[in-house]
This record gives C-alpha cells, sequence and structure tokens, in this order.
C-alpha cells in the first residue's frame, strides 16, 4: 500500500475544463486509501453502495477507487470493489465515455489511457469498454450528453446501445431513473438530440413508444411544410430550449401532438380530434413514467387545448371564458402563462416559422385581465338568489373579456 494516497481530479470537471466550459461540481477519485484512513482524515462517508466521502471543509465527493462487475439485470446489479490496490486506470476503465474518463493530479497533469482528449476534440462520444453494456442509463446519459454537447455517437458504441436494446437491457429501467434522465435531456441545449439518439439506437420505442410512433406520420404541408410528425415535434422542443422556458413547458410541448400517431389512416395527413386521444394516451404514459403533477397538468392542458389557443382570435368571448375556466386560469395565471408559452412553441415549430410571431399570447393574457378584474364579491353582495351567483359571475366576464376583444 502506498503511504498517502493519490487524488485525481475526474470526470465531468476535467472534461468541461477542457471544453471550456464553466465547472460545475468537482468528484475526486482516492487511490490507495481505505475506508478507514479516509475517516481518520475527517471525511464523512455516504455512500451506501460503494465507499463515497464528503470532504471535512468543503463538503465535495471523494470517491475509493473502485471496480464493478455485473451480477444482475439493470443499473443496480453491481457488485463493487473497492480496495488500496485499485489503480487509476482500473478506475477509469469502469466509466461510461471516454470523455469522462479523464483524470487530473494536483500540479494539473492528465492522466488520459483511453484517449479521451481526442474525441473532446473530435465531437465523439465514445464508450470506454464493453462494460457500458452492462448500465441501461448509460444510453439515457449518452444521449443527454448528445444533446448538450452536439457531439455524435461513435459508430461502435451505437452498435453496442442497439445490442443493449435488442438484449432487453432497457426493460430493466425503472420509471423514477427514466423520468430523471428525460427531464434532464429535455433541460439540454438542444433537446432534439436527446430523442434522435434514441430513436437511433431503438431505445425510445422502449421508453417513450407513444413519442416514437409519431415519426412517419404525415401533416398537412400547407401548415406544416416539415409535413413528419415526429420531426414537428422536436422543433417545437427545441424552440421552448431556445426560448429557456421552463421543464413544464418543454414536456407539454413534447407530448401536446400524441394523438396524432393514432390517427385513422384514411383520414390522414389531417387529424381531426388529435386532442382528445393525446390526453387518452398522455395520462396512462405519465403513470408509467411518475412524472411529476405540474409537468402532467401542464401537458394535458397543452394536449387538449392547444387548438384552441391556436385560434384564440377566431373565437366568442364566452368560448374564451370557458377555456379560461377549464384552465383553471383564475387560480393558476401562471400556469396559464406556460401553456401559451408551450402553444408558441408549437406555432414556431415548424420550417418556415421559426421566427413567428404568437400575438395569440397577449391576446388571450390581456383577455384573462379583463375578466379578472370582475369583482366577483360585489356580486355576490348584489344578488338576492345565491343560486344565480356563478352564472352572474361568468356573464360579468364574457361582458368584460367581450370588451377587451373588441377594443
Amino acid at each position: 500500500m502506498r503511504n498517502e494516497p493519490e487524488i485525481y481530479c475526474v470526470g465531468g470537471a476535467v472534461r468541461d475544463r477542457l471544453l471550456g466550459l464553466p465547472v460545475q461540481d468537482h468528484d475526486w477519485v482516492v487511490v490507495g486509501c481505505t475506508p478507514e484512513a479516509m475517516m481518520a482524515r475527517g471525511f464523512q462517508p455516504v455512500g451506501k453502495d460503494f465507499p463515497v466521502f464528503l470532504h471535512p471543509r468543503t463538503h465535495e465527493e471523494y470517491a475509493l477507487a473502485r471496480t464493478e462487475r455485473k451480477t444482475a439485470p439493470g443499473y443496480k446489479g453491481f457488485v463493487v470493489h473497492a480496495a488500496p490496490d485499485v489503480t487509476l486506470e482500473q478506475d477509469l476503465l469502469r466509466r461510461d465515455f471516454t470523455i469522462n474518463a479523464i483524470a487530473q493530479d494536483a500540479d494539473g497533469n492528465l492522466v488520459d489511457p483511453y484517449g479521451g482528449q481526442a474525441d473532446l476534440k473530435a465531437g465523439v462520444l465514445r464508450h470506454v469498454s464493453a462494460a457500458f453494456g452492462e448500465d441501461p442509463v448509460r444510453i439515457l446519459r449518452g444521449a443527454r450528453f448528445a444533446a448538450r454537447f452536439g457531439f455524435s455517437i461513435a459508430p461502435e458504441t451505437l452498435a453496442l446501445m442497439r445490442a443493449m436494446v435488442a438484449n432487453g437491457e432497457v426493460d430493466a429501467l425503472v420509471p423514477e431513473r427514466v423520468w430523471q434522465e428525460l427531464a434532464r435531456g429535455l433541460m439540454e441545449k438542444t433537446p432534439s438530440r436527446f430523442f434522435e439518439t434514441l430513436r437511433d439506437c431503438g431505445a425510445l420505442a422502449k421508453i417513450l413508444p407513444e413519442v416514437d410512433a409519431l415519426f412517419g406520420v404525415p401533416q398537412p404541408e400547407k401548415h406544416h411544410p416539415e409535413i413528419d410528425c415526429g420531426i414537428h415535434t422536436l422543433m417545437v422542443v427545441d424552440d421552448a430550449a431556445r426560448s429557456g422556458y421552463a421543464l413544464e413547458v418543454r414536456f407539454a410541448a413534447l407530448m401536446h401532438d400524441l394523438g396524432k400517431a393514432t390517427t385513422p389512416k384514411d383520414i390522414l395527413p389531417r387529424h381531426i380530434g388529435h386532442e382528445a386521444r393525446s390526453v387518452e394516451l398522455l395520462q396512462p404514459m405519465c403513470e408509467r413514467l411518475r412524472v411529476p403533477a405540474d409537468c402532467r397538468d401542464l401537458a394535458l392542458l397543452a394536449a387538449r387545448y392547444h387548438g384552441d389557443v391556436h385560434r384564440a382570435k377566431e373565437l366568442r368571448a364566452d368560448t374564451i371564458v370557458k377555456l379560461f375556466q377549464s384552465a383553471d386560469a383564475w387560480r393558476r395565471p401562471e400556469r396559464f402563462a406556460q401553456l401559451l408559452q408551450a402553444c408558441a412553441s408549437d406555432a414556431r415549430g415548424r420550417v418556415g416559422h421559426e421566427d413567428d410571431a404568437y400575438p395569440q399570447a397577449e391576446y388571450l393574457l390581456s383577455a384573462l385581465q379583463a375578466a379578472q378584474s370582475v369583482d366577483a364579491g360585489r356580486i355576490a353582495q348584489q344578488c338576492a338568489d345565491k343560486s344565480q351567483i356563478p352564472e352572474r359571475v361568468r356573464l360579468a366576464r364574457v361582458a368584460a373579456v367581450e370588451h377587451a376583444i373588441q377594443g
């Protein structure tokens, strides 16, 4: 055993520094040490499955160098071996991509046994070893890195990812982890790359079959020059990312047109009634992936009402008030504003329309402000028949909206 342990910065911090990107967090690997020696130095153990410790001052994570051996399907089926004789090269060998298998010592010297720097320069995601195929989460991580950096997947890595899908490894993913990676992928710079990568290896059909089914389904070229429903969906999600919209909006953008995949073939390329079918598909999908309520609820609103929002200037005042009521805009005006953001991305997510204005948003927000100006309490006080209060309030709101949209 070494007299003093060797400490290296590893993973994302080294990668991002080499890319000239801001470094968010540091991960450290300790070679030639035992858990007892770490605790004797004041480190706090936190790892359940393998030895990870928090630095007594910085609280950054320090992990003992380790190897892993696959023992069962899924991403938890591993036996971990952490011991003072595990080398840095052995620890780096278990990592997912070569760009994440670069270490840096205290003097700034790089240790890059698997060619990570070359792949960084080439913009390629390449697996370090065949052990990549033992962890299905790495498919999702690869898709996420493709979306973040714009990197391509090395042919041999894509072949391995396809084999993992074919042999059922992806089926072992638990819903919580799928949602976690999906949410991260949606928040990347170009989310479409996340879904394109999953589709290229066949994982999208396993993880999000409702989205995968959109590809190849036609739409009227007059309104959708891109024609393909799947391509349109990815353009909508990318617009939401470009606009800096929140996760809830990006998820709604992804989900808004699910029903177009189930349009009867005899009415294509039109999609009559796709809104209701989208809601029917979305409900069980959100249950399956355990999607958080705020993302689920906004996605359901966007799926059901995006057509009405697009036609806002054609709607009568009473229909607009009904839309506000259905969307619970009185109590949740901020969520209604997010619905308008998702609809704006839907309108811009079309070839040749990427820079279009979306006046419907301002139109409906002005109408909502007018409707909210109605003093429901005063109407209630003046109404002798209390059973008439809801209708009187509704009529007052309709009148207020009518005045606003005509003005």
